[in-house]
């Protein structure tokens, strides 16, 4: 387990991680997000030791890591966005040489991180010579070297292209199943599909910690409805919108909205209108554009995604 307490890290007056608190339990996969500049990578390097905290206090499994340093630093696997390779070595020689230097078995290790990293194919290339996908993997079977208990990922998947980014996610998701997880990262669409729990930094502060899944209805509306109708002005349709029960903000479309659909020759209004978690207002809304007798050319409910979330907690901030 990793338990932060109260941990704060300043660089000179600007302080980049702000009384942070939170726990990771052993086998869980972790997404850390924020706007760049948040805290981040602060916050992993501390993790890792790399960096110290300048006040505040964080544990593996019950140890300080300041004061078990060895110890502590053995059960972790750091690949940063990054990954510091000797680029004139072959890969199955970079292994090795990484093997020997942490006093593991090259006969053992190389062969199994071979296999676990998914490197059969380039293990007689010059590091130099692979792809950023590849280099990716070489990084990852270096931190899976001492067969770590926790894995540290920041931006494992940058600069990738989509081939490579769903080799990386599945080989992630294969290595989370026997160890903790933390993954760093600026697409969302890929903590959602890694990731058993979300925690976004804003400003050095934790402004959200939940498990992925519940994400959505802890930090705001879990859903949006989009209406458009004809025979209706926008002043007339959001006022309408906003007595429904269970609208918790109306926003008006305009006819320049990516998503706008009436048809030209069509004088009518669109609004988006915010639902308040686990209410459906759908059959409201129907009956008010029949008993209006507007015309109904577009009802969707849209799910937030978690950009949605990252946007308004990382612009507005605070926890619950």
């Amino acid at each position: 387990m990793i338990e932060a307490s109260h941990v704060s890290r300043s660089f000179g007056s600007f302080k980049a991680v702000d009384d942070i608190s939170f726990s990771i339990k052993t086998g869980e996969i972790v997404g850390l997000l924020g706007p760049n500049g948040a805290g981040k990578t602060t916050t992993m390097r501390m993790i890792t030791g790399y960096l110290t905290a300048s006040s505040g206090t964080i544990s593996i499994d019950g140890n300080n890591i300041t004061k078990n340093e060895k110890l502590s630093k053995h059960k972790i696997g750091y690949m940063p966005e990054a990954a510091p390779l000797y680029s004139d070595m072959i890969v199955s020689d970079y292994i090795t040489y990484v093997a020997e230097m942490q006093g593991q078995d090259p006969k053992e290790k190389v062969p199994y991180l071979c296999d676990t990293c998914g490197l059969a194919e380039v293990m007689h290339k010059n590091i130099s010579d692979l792809s950023r996908g590849y280099r990716q993997r070489v990084g990852l079977a270096h931190a899976l070297m001492n067969d770590p208990e926790i894995l540290i990922l920041d931006e494992p998947t940058s600069g990738l292209d989509p081939n490579q980014i769903r080799d990386v996610r599945n080989l992630i998701k294969e290595i989370g199943k026997t160890r903790t997880v933390i993954i760093s990262t600026h697409i969302l669409s890929e903590v959602e599909m890694l990731c058993d729990r979300v925690i976004i930094i804003s400003q050095g502060k934790i402004v959200a910690d939940s498990p992925t899944k519940d994400l959505r209805v802890r930090y705001g509306a879990s859903a949006s409805v989009q209406i458009q109708v004809g025979n209706c002005s926008s002043d007339t349709l959001v006022t309408a919108l906003q007595k429904i029960d269970g609208a918790e903000a109306v926003t008006a479309m305009k006819s320049d909205d990516e998503e706008w659909s009436l048809p030209r020759d069509v004088k009518g209004a669109g609004a988006v209108v915010s639902v308040a978690n686990g209410i459906e207002i759908r059959t409201a809304i129907t009956k008010l554009v029949s008993d209006k007798g507007w015309q109904l050319y577009e009802l969707v409910l849209k799910r937030n995604s978690l950009e949605d979330v990252f946007r308004t907690v990382t612009t507005k901030g605070g926890e619950e």
